[in-house]
């Protein structure tokens, strides 16, 4: 064989060789090559897609393939038709799974809110009815009653004699001049006894006993409890000493402690009840008399005072107190209060639209009362909202990126009914004024099918003021609006025919 021969062949034998590496290469580059995960192929039945998998307590966590959470949670999978498409509103979950979440469904509705206030409280001594006891004379304490601070005694009890030296004098002079028979001088040695401190009663008996009286007997002048007591037998006391301090029983103060966010709905006069566990079964009646000016700063609650009448002496000051201030209803708009989303910044509520869709809507609150809570705006009557595993159903809005309907937004549904909108692309409806403003107009409205609104109540800018003259609050009106990225605006405005 010539040696070029064996040049071709010793060519032919590396190119071989140099293709079976090459082959072997991209066999094992095949095989290290990532497969799709099962789970980004896996369908639910019925042909859904699995987007990913995620823990329902934390949405923003996707997950390739399902299993427990770092939490221990189930997680939960997010299906391709679940997301907001166009023109669709809120988001989609499929049924079976609002089933598990144990979702329960309310309507807002229209009733009365008994507004009331809770409140805790003990019973005071009525500051109003105190007496101060003081002898009007200097003299000397010659006998004491055997009272004692504590002691529950009545109107005219004796509390000590006092002997009072400069009366004795007073009284022999008027004696004397009593026997004169001059009109004129008696009067005027009556005067002197009482510039001296005597009462009528005491210069009765004077005048009638004909003898004078120097000790006289210092009695309550109430009764009620005696709070102090500072006369001993044989001690002096002088003009205008305080001798006792006598507390009245007859009503006594319930000082409540009513929290700072409810303080609103109290007003002196208004009724209240109390209970006392001294008296099971037993309600005592009173009136607020004031609301006290300075709250309690480490409570962030305002003192109420209330008055109860103390029939028998039952009400002992320090006892405690359970309180129920209560006040006329009112109409409002209400929905269990369990339905209530409190993120801190803002208040929603969870809609229940047709279809099997869900929205939050931002809402304000008001009071709220016997698990009812009030909505002041946001919601109309009739809307359906989610009750109870609503915080799950708002994870899956936080993960599907649906805003909130604001307050005074468009409640647009689902599917709306079709209607024809009027022919300059405006919305109609009938409604009536409730307020006017000097650059809008608030109207309760029907609803307006155009755009699916249901009926509620709103404002409309109102660019053109001519539209307003001759529209008073009270009015029922015709109008048409449309929605620039101002807002709801007014373009027509009309009395109905019927007024």
């Amino acid at each position: 064989m010539s040696s070029v021969s064996r040049s071709n062949l010793r060519t032919l034998a590396a190119a071989g060789a140099i293709a079976i590496v090459a082959a072997a290469a991209g066999y094992g580059l095949a095989q290290l090559k990532p497969r799709p995960s099962a789970a980004s192929e896996a369908s639910a039945p019925g042909g859904k897609k699995v987007l990913y998998w995620y823990d329902p307590m934390v949405p923003q966590q996707h997950f390739p393939a399902p299993g427990k959470s770092p939490m221990g949670m189930d997680m939960v999978p997010k299906y391709a038709d679940e997301s907001v498409g166009a023109g669709a509103v809120g988001f989609k979950i499929d049924p079976a799974r609002v089933a598990n979440l144990g979702v329960r469904i309310a309507t807002a509705t229209r009733g009365e809110l008994a507004s009331g206030v809770t409140a805790t409280g003990t019973i005071e001594f009525n500051l109003r009815d105190v007496a101060i006891v003081q002898p009007r004379s200097a003299g000397f304490v010659q006998r004491v009653y055997g009272r004692a601070p504590g002691d529950i005694i009545p109107a005219g009890a004796p509390l000590a004699d006092l002997l009072v030296p400069e009366w004795g004098g007073a009284q022999a002079e008027y004696l004397a001049v009593r026997r004169t028979g001059d009109p004129a001088l008696i009067r005027a040695a009556q005067q002197r006894l009482q510039l001296l401190g005597m009462s009528p009663g005491l210069i009765r008996q004077i005048d009638q006993s004909g003898r004078a009286r120097n000790v006289v007997t210092v009695t309550a002048p109430i009764g009620g409890v005696i709070k102090t007591l500072s006369v001993r037998s044989g001690m002096s006391v002088s003009a205008g000493e305080t001798l006792a301090e006598i507390s009245g029983l007859g009503t006594v103060w319930l000082n409540a402690a009513v929290p700072e966010a409810m303080a609103g709905q109290v007003r002196p006069g208004q009724p209240a009840t109390a209970t006392l566990a001294a008296y099971p079964g037993e309600t005592f009646s009173g009136r607020v008399t004031a609301v006290l000016p300075q709250a309690q700063v480490e409570s962030r609650t305002l003192q109420v005072r209330i008055e109860l009448p103390n029939r028998g002496g039952r009400l002992r000051p320090g006892m405690f107190a359970n309180v129920q201030l209560t006040s006329t209803a009112r109409p409002a708009i209400l929905v269990p209060t369990e339905a209530i989303i409190r993120t801190g910044k803002r208040n929603l509520v969870m809609l229940a639209l047709p279809g099997g869709r869900y929205q939050p809507a931002e809402v304000q609150i008001g009071q709220s009362a016997r698990d009812k809570t009030e909505i002041l705006a946001g919601l109309s009557e009739g809307e359906r909202i989610v009750a109870s595993g609503q915080f799950l159903i708002d994870s899956e809005a936080s993960l599907s990126g649906v805003q909130a309907r604001p307050i005074g937004g468009g409640m647009t549904v689902a599917t709306p009914a079709v209607a024809p909108k009027s022919a300059a692309g405006l919305a109609e409806s009938t409604g009536r004024i409730e307020s006017l403003g000097a650059d809008g107009v608030t109207i309760s409205h029907q609803p307006v099918p155009a755009i699916g609104w249901p009926a509620m109540t709103m404002t409309f800018r109102v660019e053109q003021p001519a539209l307003l003259k001759g529209i008073k609050k009270g009015d029922r009106v015709r109008f048409a609006f449309d929605q620039p990225a101002a807002g709801p605006t007014l373009r027509r405005l009309s009395k109905e025919a019927s007024q």
